[in-house]
């Protein structure tokens, strides 16, 4: 999974033209090191991008989107979290969570501003 930082996250994840699981994590978090094989393992089956923030490396992200506790992963469709988890998970829990947010962002794309009330 790809490292984000400060510096690069405006272009790998907000730029993105696809929906974004960002995993914030550190080193010395137990939980983190649980999850991480799970998200490897369902990253091949989704067609978005799967990055990883390491709190520790970069606190303003985790400030600025008010990560209070990890492992956290926020899912990103254009420029904005649409789905927000924290807590170990199993696969199947995971999938559920990428499901939810794959069918909340097809609604925001076959919505039309010119809707009937």
């Amino acid at each position: 999974m790809l490292s984000v930082t400060y510096e690069t996250f405006d272009e790998v994840v907000l730029e993105s033209k696809r929906l974004v699981l960002v995993d914030f994590w550190a080193e010395w978090c137990g939980p983190c090191k649980v999850l991480a094989p799970v998200i490897e393992k369902v990253s091949t089956d989704y067609d978005m991008d799967f990055v990883k923030i390491n709190i520790d490396d970069c606190p303003e992200l985790a400030e600025a989107f008010s990560i209070r506790s990890i492992p956290t992963l926020l899912i990103f469709h254009k420029e904005e979290p649409v789905a927000q988890v924290s807590g170990i998970m199993t696969e199947d829990d995971l999938r559920l969570q990428l499901d939810y947010a794959l069918a909340l962002t097809d609604d925001y794309e076959n919505t039309s501003d010119s809707r009937i009330p």
